[in-house]
């Protein structure tokens, strides 16, 4: 008794023939006649051994050269690629995925009886690869012979090659293998259509599945869904054949010859904020730049008569402190790297008090002791006087040595409670 994925198999194919052959026209005789052939032509005993003699038509493949170039007359050749927890995308790592077929059209129908799932999930020609007894069971008509119905079936799988057999349309590579100049691989660089169209397929799910557009609906009535909302963006579509896809292959003429690319881009890094420093923390991640505001306040109030004014004092204490605090926002952009930073090779020359003052590996140590805070107030110092100096002669302006170093000695002018907010800053 035949499987019932066999029976409607040629049921299908009876119905598909029939359309054809029939039309209102013709007489109920005619018809009949017509009717009558069907069940001859598309009885298992007639329809078997005609398909078994046509697979031969047909090149089983997993990797179609024809993907590449239309033209390629290659090898038809089959992966065997084993399953390896390597992490990597390859043709052998995915699960399920089909061989393809490229042939002579008119034949495809045998492809797809060989392809058809039994009730134990195993496909025809898995059976017949296997001379299972229940395909041998299917098979059991009296007036043919299983094993030459074998034979001519698993021609599919052959191309009459007697020789593995590449094409210059396709792309090669030539892959060392030694030393030596000549010794390498020309390799031909294959497409799984199976991958191919299996990435198609889980794309089209994600875009176009019930689920997706109920979100998409729930999106626009501004509703919570649970599962929420996936979409792939940048995708690019590409053809292959033309307005012939089935010259390519089947699984390229049931996807209409279209497949999708996804982005395949340098990843767009957001630019580091804050440079880390390799010696220095004050010459290498401060950029004098970003103080102009400040330091041009600051060369106003000392254009003016401040010696004796009280309030210019303090308005240039404030300029001062809102420098540290300018700081201290950069310090923390460079404490909110990665943990450690400071131990690698590339920092090696960073003295060891700023990198207890930098990175927070070493957070203990600064809560322990905090002799730091004071090494970094005098560089500071000394990197802010440095900088001002440098922006006094761009706006050349000449001050004499009792103004600046009035100015260096600064920090050691400060109150107690400027000093206390300092050193917070800089805790």
């Amino acid at each position: 008794m035949l499987e019932p994925v066999i029976k409607d198999f040629l049921s299908d194919r009876k119905e598909v023939w029939l359309k054809k052959q029939l039309n209102p026209n013709q007489a109920e005789s005619e018809q009949t006649e017509i009717y009558a052939e069907a069940e001859v032509i598309f009885s298992f005993a007639e329809w078997l051994p005609n398909a078994s003699k046509r697979a031969k038509q047909l090149n089983l493949v997993s990797h179609p050269a024809k993907f590449t170039h239309p033209g390629a007359k290659t090898s038809s050749v089959i992966a065997q690629a084993p399953q390896e927890n390597d992490g990597f995308l390859r043709f052998g790592n995915v699960k399920d995925i089909g061989d393809d077929v490229f042939g002579n059209a008119a034949a495809i129908d045998v492809y797809k009886f060989l392809s058809l799932k039994l009730l134990d999930g195993k496909s025809v020609l898995q059976h017949i690869e296997h001379e299972s007894e229940l395909i041998q069971k299917q098979f059991s008509i009296p007036s043919l012979n299983f094993e030459s119905l074998r034979e001519q079936f698993l021609l599919i799988k052959q191309d009459g090659n007697p020789e593995p057999l590449t094409s210059g349309q396709i792309k090669q590579v030539y892959f060392p293998v030694a030393d030596e100049e000549s010794d390498y691989h020309l390799l031909s660089i294959l497409n799984s259509s199976g991958m191919m169209f299996a990435l198609k397929d889980r794309i089209n799910q994600v875009r176009f599945s019930d689920e997706t557009k109920q979100a998409r609906e729930d999106r626009k009535n501004k509703v919570y869904n649970a599962k929420g909302l996936y979409e792939i963006y940048d995708l690019t579509a590409i053809g292959f054949g033309g307005t012939q896809p089935q010259n390519i292959s089947v699984l390229n003429s049931s996807n209409g010859g279209v497949a999708f690319l996804l982005k395949s881009m340098p990843p767009e890094l957001d630019a580091r904020k804050v440079r880390l420093p390799k010696n220095d923390f004050f010459k290498q991640t401060l950029w004098v730049k970003d103080y102009g505001r400040v330091l041009s306040h600051l060369n106003y109030l000392l254009n003016e008569n401040w010696r004796n004014d009280m309030d210019i004092r303090q308005k240039r204490d404030q300029i001062f402190q809102e420098a540290v605090y300018q700081a201290a926002e950069t310090l923390w952009q460079v404490r909110a790297h990665e943990s450690g930073w400071s131990n690698f090779d590339t920092y090696s020359s960073l003295p060891a008090w700023q990198k207890i003052w930098l990175d927070n590996a070493r957070q203990e140590e600064r809560e322990t002791d905090d002799i730091y805070i004071d090494q970094a107030i005098a560089e500071f110092a000394k990197w802010f006087i440095k900088a001002f100096e440098d922006h006094l002669k761009k706006s050349a302006i000449v001050f004499n040595d009792v103004d600046i170093q009035h100015f260096i000695n600064v920090t050691d002018l400060f109150d107690d409670h400027t000093s206390l907010q300092i050193k917070e800053a800089f805790r």
